[in-house]
């Protein structure tokens, strides 16, 4: 079980990035996946995630209108479209997967066991 998540780099402020997290050992669709972020001297905070087999997204406030989460069952990868970038969107961004997380849980680092190495964002001008 293997998570690679990649897409990541530079980019000035009002600039766009597309993550993208493949996964190898088990069928992505029917997990729970998320995506969080670590930015310098602060702890991983939730993004972005979909429940296993279904389609809607759940974002945090701070990215909502600006970032969009998507899976690709063919390809058995997630995506993390991040329009907008901000110099506060700096940090690691890591993907995350759980087969068994209820919604109320959906935005909880700890329920998810599941995780790739992370791919770094910088926004800078």
């Amino acid at each position: 079980v293997q998570l690679v998540e990649s897409g990541g780099g530079s980019v000035q402020p009002g600039g766009s990035l597309r993550l993208s997290c493949a996964a190898s050992g088990f069928t992505f669709y029917q997990y729970a996946t998320a995506w969080f972020r670590q930015a310098p001297g602060k702890g991983r905070e939730f993004v972005a995630a979909m429940r296993a087999r279904a389609t809607v997204p759940y974002y945090a406030d701070s990215v909502k209108g600006r970032f969009t989460i998507s899976r690709d069952r063919a390809r058995n990868s997630v995506y993390l479209q991040m329009d907008n970038l901000q110099p506060e969107d700096t940090a690691i961004y890591y993907c995350a997967a759980e087969q068994w997380v209820i919604l109320s849980a959906i935005e909880r680092e700890d329920v998810y066991h599941t995780w790739g190495h992370g791919t770094q964002v910088t926004v800078s001008s």
